[in-house]
């Protein structure tokens, strides 16, 4: 992909604003004290961040003024992909960072966190009486017996009670793991029975949607399927009472006691993330105190270019990687917008409403809303007094070229278009936001800082304006410490080292342009994302191929031109069945009521049979591809395929949707 010199970009930062931005500051500091190139800008500090990685990790700790409470030996023990040893030595806690603002007497009453709803009340939660909450609560939990290591479980929605819970587990070592209350009970306990948490924090219920959604009955299942839990912490957001056996919120937060932080292993297990689960169960993937504290301070501090006077506002739930991320906010001394609704309640303007009632300065969404937004014709920036955005950020799926037209267009003029893209694999992205560089239209502008990504070829060979697979050639301090209940690594192995050995191979197809910047052309394996929320086809399938109708099932997620999502389900019939409307409807009730309504497929669809491959696995990529437009003959190898001729459906299925 090549990039004419005259081609305008959509949007360049002004002298002053580059001037003003932190990762300026950073370079030309970084310049005086570690080496860093003082000129050429980001690409010069880029490709000093990733070959001189160890001194540019200990330059972030240093500027971002990490407390290490133990000082470590060296910045990168051993290097090898997996199992890349930072700091070792090293102790500190994420949860003291996250919580260091509350100690500057000037900032301690000021918000930490902004909570809003559905029904647009305006809820702050101070610095200091969030340093107050999370003190009470992890005196707690120490009282409950909860020690480094142990597990400990959210079903909640954004709400500020799901952030102290988090940092107090954090502040005692305990290891965080959440999922969103639309999750059903099966989804969730695929994910919690995995790792054995002793403690539950749940809800009686969550709103969305203008609707209230109880969840009694499935935090009742929960309690029965999880026997490892000690306690079950009721936070009674609908108002009911708590369940016999459980514990009230509101007395485990009523002290005033001043928080304790665990000091722990740089690698010590910060919280528990959970992939798709494409081939089976989700992967519990493990990552660091330490490595999340860097990488996040790098990621907000830098490239979003976070600090005090800042409002950060991202449309996400508990059960998304952005949660972490967004709460991560706190470490620059952020206010972070937690909003706990739908995205498109009353209308599909309700994020930009939020938007204009908090102040956001950074406005994070998912690409499907600004184009769902697009599609409604809305004009937000007419509609909306958006005068404080400084940045829209995007992620989920790329965001396409109508996308950062209509965000110029009806959002703002000098608007920093920040489309990113990483991963739930790192909690952080690999290309996207950099303050400093021009936007152009469907392009992120550069790799992130320490991240030495590249496009490869099969046999490994780098390219430059030709799509390639998504690699990072050198490790990253948030990359997982390992996989839960994997004790040989293997399964970590294969997710990401199988392709090419002692290299992240990360499943994205990728451009690097012949200007730095970076085109995402979506997932290079099968994941559903919709709406910004992640879910495995195993998920799908077990769900629906519990009705006595479905011999089985094929999902497909496709992510289309104009930027929409087509996810059709693919069944083939029992003996004797019909595919009629009450069917179409139980499969759509199965699916929305067990796991999310945001998966419920846009069609039903007969097949005659469902491909696989010789070892019985279910065929997606080649359907996918073949959805797409690809010709049979390049989409799948056909002596892989136990019936070949089964695929020609989808790919004449394909021919008549064009």
């Amino acid at each position: 992909m090549t990039s004419p010199a005259s081609e305008a970009p959509l949007w360049q930062p002004d002298p002053g604003r580059i001037e003003a931005a932190a990762v300026t500051r950073f370079q030309r500091w970084a310049a005086e004290r570690y080496g860093a190139p003082a000129d050429g800008g980001y690409a010069a500090l880029h490709r000093w961040s990733v070959d001189a990685l160890d001194t540019f990790w200990q330059a972030v700790a240093d500027w971002f003024d990490v407390r290490f409470s133990t000082p470590y030996a060296t910045v990168i023990g051993d290097r090898a992909m997996p199992g890349a040893q930072w700091f070792p030595g090293a102790t500190l806690n994420y949860a003291e960072h996250a919580l260091r603002t509350a100690e500057d007497p000037l900032r301690a009453d000021a918000p930490a966190l902004l909570h809003v709803d559905e029904t647009h009340t305006q809820v702050p939660v101070s610095w200091s009486e969030l340093r107050r909450q999370v003190g009470a609560l992890a005196a707690e939990l120490r009282a409950l017996g909860v020690t480094p290591g142990d597990r400990v479980s959210g079903y909640l929605p954004n709400i500020p009670q799901a952030v102290v819970a988090f940092l107090a587990t954090a502040a005692v070592g305990g290891v965080w793991t959440s999922c969103a209350p639309d999750f059903g009970a099966r989804s969730v306990l695929d994910r919690f029975q995995q790792v054995e948490p002793v403690v539950l924090f749940t809800v009686d219920g969550y709103r969305y949607g203008g609707k209230e959604h109880a969840r009694t009955d499935s935090v009742a299942e929960l309690r029965r399927e999880l026997p490892t839990l000690r306690a079950v912490v009721h936070i009674p957001l609908l108002g009911t009472e708590a369940p016999e056996g459980t514990l009230e919120w509101s007395a485990l937060t009523a002290s005033d006691t001043e928080p304790v932080f665990e000091q722990l292993p740089f690698d010590h297990p910060l919280w528990v993330l959970y992939s798709s689960g494409t081939t089976g169960l989700p992967k519990a993937i493990v990552q660091s105190q330490g490595g999340i504290l860097l990488e996040h301070f790098k990621q907000l501090g830098l490239h979003c270019d976070l600090g005090p006077d800042d409002r950060f506002f991202w449309y996400t739930s508990t059960g998304w990687m952005m949660w972490n991320f967004l709460v991560s906010g706190l470490l620059t001394g952020t206010t972070v917008v937690l909003y706990d609704g739908s995205p498109g309640f009353p209308d599909v303007s309700a994020q930009w409403r939020v938007a204009e009632q908090t102040g956001a300065t950074l406005f994070g969404t998912s690409a499907a809303y600004v184009m769902a937004c697009r599609k409604a014709g809305t004009h937000p920036g007419r509609d909306f007094d958006l005068s404080r955005i400084q940045c829209v950020a995007t992620t989920g799926s790329p965001l396409p070229p109508d996308g950062f037209r209509w965000l110029h267009d009806e959002v703002a003029e000098d608007l920093w278009i920040a489309s990113v893209s990483g991963g739930t694999d790192v909690c952080s992205c690999f290309a996207g936001a950099v303050p400093t560089l021009p936007v152009h239209i469907g392009e992120l502008q550069a790799p992130c800082l320490g991240t030495d990504l590249r496009s490869w070829d099969p046999s490994g060979e780098d390219l430059t304006g030709e799509v390639g697979e998504l690699v990072v050639a050198a490790p990253m301090p948030s990359m997982p410490i390992r996989f839960w209940n994997d004790p040989d690594g293997s399964r970590y192995h294969d997710s990401y080292f199988d392709m090419y050995p002692g290299v992240w191979r990360h499943g994205d197809w990728i451009t690097l342009t012949d200007r730095g910047s970076v085109v995402i052309h979506g997932r290079s394996d099968s994941t559903l994302n919709r709406q910004g929320v992640r879910m495995g086809s195993a998920d799908i399938y077990e769900a629906v191929e519990r009705l006595p109708e479905i011999r089985e099932s094929l999902v497909i997620g496709i992510e289309e031109p104009d930027g929409g999502y087509w996810m059709p389900l693919f069944v083939h019939l029992t003996e004797g069945a019909t595919l009629d409307d009450g069917l179409r409807a139980a499969v759509k009730r199965t699916i929305r009521e067990n796991l999310s309504p945001r998966h419920v497929p846009d069609e039903v669809i007969e097949v005659p049979g469902i491909p696989h491959t010789l070892t019985g696995k279910r065929i997606e990529v080649p359907v996918k591809r073949l959805l797409q437009g690809t010709e049979l003959s390049k989409a799948v190898n056909a002596g892989s395929v136990d019936d070949v001729g089964l695929l020609r459906f989808y790919e004449e299925l394909a021919r008549t949707r064009r």
